[in-house]
């Protein structure tokens, strides 16, 4: 069986990771289940998200795996988490836990409309997940998961490295910390790639930074990237 292989940038140093991060925690928790399979890069101030993610795909051409992208303030309360994956991965090419069913035209996140962070219809929308700092928690159920989609929340993505490889499928660097997810949903879906919800039992601590200077700067990289209606490369 293929392993599952946790990928996570993170500003902690790697000591720190597992008891200072809500991901870390978690992995500690499930260690019977997933025992030494993450790829984690610690400091990551030294290096962005995207090129994080580039370079664990990267290195499992030689040791394939399940790669699952996951933010290190993510709480993974599921007991078969692993199962999910599994079962979403056998279902889609490409994996998260919250989406849309369409690509906005003047969408400013994977949920929102225009840059007044509009909430789309919906019936657009799919996916269920807790927010707050542990659990019991707040939820949020944007639509039923399980769904073909168009966008997928970045906070976790999962897919097969053989997949991403056989089809040239990496993060764009040039978006530093915000939008990587959204132009690899675009990526992978000209590529042919099927990218669909599941249902994760899971808890975001962040709620966002939108419209921050990091955030602006990304958003006109990515805008100008799509500016004239062309297939990503």
């Amino acid at each position: 069986m293929k392993p599952l292989r946790i990928v996570c940038a993170t500003k902690h140093k790697q000591r720190d990771f597992l008891t200072h991060t809500p991901l870390g925690r978690s992995l500690v928790t499930h260690q019977f289940q997933n025992p030494n399979n993450a790829a984690i890069f610690a400091d990551s101030h030294k290096m962005t998200v995207p090129a994080a993610y580039n370079r664990a795909i990267e290195t499992a051409r030689r040791n394939p795996a399940i790669l699952v992208f996951v933010h290190d303030d993510v709480h993974l309360l599921d007991f078969e988490w692993q199962d999910k994956i599994r079962e979403g991965i056998h279902a889609y090419d490409v994996i998260g836990v919250l989406g849309n069913l369409r690509v906005p035209q003047r969408h400013t996140g994977w949920s929102f409309v225009d840059e007044q962070f509009t909430r789309d219809d919906q019936r657009n929308l799919s996916g269920v997940v807790g927010h707050g700092l542990g659990f019991p928690c707040a939820l949020t159920h944007y639509g039923p998961p399980g769904q073909r989609v168009k966008l997928l929340d970045g906070f976790l993505l999962a897919a097969d490295s053989e997949t991403l490889n056989a089809n040239g499928l990496r993060f764009d660097e040039r978006l530093k910390q915000y939008f990587y997810d959204l132009d690899f949903c675009r990526r992978a879906d000209a590529r042919g790639l099927s990218l669909g919800t599941w249902a994760l039992s899971v808890v975001h601590e962040s709620p966002g930074a939108f419209d921050s200077s990091a955030w602006r700067e990304d958003f006109d990289r990515y805008r100008n990237k799509y500016a004239r209606g062309t297939a990503p490369a």
